[in-house]
């Protein structure tokens, strides 16, 4: 008797207890949905000014794909890691509200992503033919990849790779500009000195000539006084 008097009190707090799990679960999957309603797609304006962040530093990397100096991946594989990361990085982006024109530029991104994943393919292989074959795909995948971005409204996207500006690059006016300042002072004439006058030197000849002549008068006049008639 006691045992069934045991069960009867035990039966409300089983249900209690299944109650109270049950509404856990329906606030988890309200709060999950809450949070999905706020989610929104990204506009066409801001879809396009990430997007073009995103190719101007991959085309950027692509230029340097050449000159860079890397033992492991050869250049082939380094551009077509970096387009696939470009693609990757743009999808990741989401769908925009605007949605008119981007699943034509969607496709033509997967195509690119696809046929640069070959080029890694028969890079890797050392396949030379292959590789051939794999790069003119690529050429053409991205040349529809720039078409498509062009007509949805990128800028960036739609330009290829480009080499970096170096900083000992002069502009063309900046050359002369700089040079004019060598050229003028080479120009300025410094004065010459201009030696001083020599010093008039006393005409001394006329005075001794004089003189002598004074001297000579006086004398010739004591010798004549001197002889005289008896």
């Amino acid at each position: 008797m006691r045992s069934r008097q045991t069960l009867l009190l035990a039966l409300p707090i089983a249900v209690l207890a299944v109650a109270g799990c049950g509404g856990g679960g329906g606030s988890t999957e309200s709060t999950a949905t809450s949070t999905a309603a706020t989610t929104t797609a990204p506009t066409k304006a801001a879809l396009i000014e990430q997007g073009d962040a995103i190719c101007a530093e991959v085309n950027a990397a692509v230029g340097t794909v050449d000159s860079s100096s890397s033992e492991t991946k050869s250049p082939a594989a380094q551009a077509a890691d970096l387009y696939s990361g470009m693609v990757s990085s743009l999808k990741n982006l989401g769908t925009p509200q605007e949605s008119a024109g981007y699943t034509e530029f969607s496709g033509a991104a997967d195509e690119l992503a696809t046929a640069e994943g070959e080029v890694k393919l028969a890079s890797d292989r050392s396949d030379t033919a292959a590789l051939e074959s794999a790069e003119a795909s690529a050429s053409e995948a991205l040349s529809s990849f720039q078409a498509a971005a062009r007509e949805y409204g990128f800028k960036e996207c739609a330009e290829g790779p480009s080499a970096p500006v170096t900083s000992g690059t002069a502009e063309p006016g900046e050359s002369e500009s700089a040079e004019a300042p060598e050229e003028a002072e080479s120009e300025v004439v410094e004065p010459e000195e201009v030696e001083p006058a020599p010093e008039p030197t006393p005409e001394t000849g006329g005075a001794g000539g004089t003189a002598g002549g004074a001297e000579g008068g006086g004398t010739a006049g004591g010798e004549s006084g001197g002889i005289g008639p008896g």
